[in-house]
């Protein structure tokens, strides 16, 4: 802000100032002008009637000034001297040429015009220090109040990275800053449903484990300590049940808690537990915005496809939709023959004439984005089996269509 106040400074004020200087020299000038002008007539009126008076002539200059009179050679009239003798800086106007030979010059000292000069330059410097101290000021104002959210952003995220997950629901006045702020607090309890979940496997699997593992110890003594083979075979077999109920402990623990590794693509997805679920995380995003989002069509479909994926793609849908669009966004669900339609439209401007389907490939975007995000979402949607289209373009209506559980 500083700088920007110095460059308009600088740019307006140096041609500012040689123009006053060169306005106020000019009027100077001028004035001289003026009043050579008016001596010179008085004189010429004088000389027609044959009086020349130079104490009437002198009455007549205007202060501080001084006018030098001059008669050919060979004229009845001396030359003559008005007014008081000019020896600081002194400036003369133009030769005034009478109509009876005479020549006139009105000059006057031109410190009190450099005095003025140099005042208007003090007080235009004055102006430029002012307006640099009242940028600083503000400046160090929005510095602080930009800052502070920043430092305290920082460290509620080193704070989380710590293991601390508890949202901090602070809010700063600041759109971009309390965006960041919601996705911190919504990360926070995001990692802390996960950290609980985790913590909860853990407890769980030292509590299912211990048994297996207690008895399966117990065996392997006996094996130790058998003295004939009928006695190690038949704890060998005791233990070989013992580390199948292990594995069915492990694989029923890893599957209870595989929702990273979702089920396989192609098993039954719940349409509606995805959107809603998309729904909750984007309502703060859109809230701010003042925009809302719309659910419409069928209920209760369900669609063989990965969830994290249909998610992933949602979302993507939903961001672009915020980022570039406009009004209420709208999430239409439908059946297409075997497929389950997942639509998505707004009512902002859509996609550009000349892009057109083109919006899908890969660093191709009508904004300043980097144009990967559909790209990807649709990669995601051919790999369960579907496809994502750009039905419409303006209004813009983008299309999923999975394929539908039966």
């Amino acid at each position: 802000m500083v700088s920007a106040v110095f460059v308009v400074t600088v740019l307006l004020g140096v041609p500012f100032a040689f123009l006053d200087a060169k306005f106020v020299t000019r009027s100077a000038q001028d004035a001289l002008n003026q009043e050579v002008q008016r001596i010179g007539i008085l004189t010429d009126v004088q000389l027609a009637n044959h009086q020349f008076d130079t104490r009437t002539l002198t009455a007549d200059l205007s202060s501080g000034r001084a006018a030098q009179i001059t008669f050919p050679a060979g004229s009845a009239h001396a030359s003559a001297h008005l007014g008081p003798a000019i020896t600081d800086q002194p400036r003369a106007s133009e030769v005034y040429q009478g109509e009876s030979g005479e020549r006139v010059v009105v000059s006057e000292s031109w410190a009190p015009i450099s005095g003025r000069i140099r005042l208007q330059m003090l007080l235009l410097v004055a102006a430029a220090l002012a307006a640099f101290a009242a940028a600083a000021g503000v400046a160090y104002l929005q510095a602080r109040r930009i800052s502070r959210p920043f430092g305290e952003l920082a460290s509620t995220a080193e704070r989380l990275g710590a293991g601390d997950q508890r949202p901090r629901h602070r809010r700063y006045g600041i759109a971009e800053l309390d965006r960041i702020a919601e996705v911190i607090d919504h990360s926070s309890d995001r990692v802390s449903r996960i950290m609980a979940k985790e913590r909860r496997l853990a407890a769980d699997a030292s509590h299912q484990l211990r048994t297996p593992l207690t008895a399966l110890s117990m065996r392997l003594e006996e094996i130790i300590e058998a003295g004939d083979m009928e006695t190690v075979k038949e704890e060998a077999a005791i233990a070989l049940t013992q580390v199948e109920r292990l594995t069915d402990v492990v694989q029923r623990l890893l599957t209870d808690s595989g929702e990273a590794r979702a089920d396989s693509a192609g098993a039954p997805t719940d349409i509606d537990l995805i959107i809603r679920q998309q729904i909750f995380e984007w309502r703060p995003a859109f809230r701010s915005a003042r925009r809302l989002i719309r659910v419409d069509g069928g209920r209760g479909l369900l669609a063989a496809a990965t969830p994290g994926s249909f998610a992933q793609v949602l979302a993507t849908l939903l961001e672009n939709s915020l980022m570039h669009g406009a009004g209420p966004v709208t999430i239409r669900t439908r059946t297409a023959g075997g497929s389950v339609v997942i639509e998505v439209s707004d009512e902002g401007p859509g996609v550009p004439p000349e892009l057109g389907a083109r919006v899908f490939e890969r660093a191709v975007s009508g904004r300043a984005s980097t144009g990967l995000g559909l790209t990807v979402a649709r990669e995601l949607a051919e790999a369960d089996g579907g496809r994502l289209e750009l039905l419409q373009q303006r209004p813009p209506v983008f299309a999923l269509f999975l394929p539908r559980f039966n």
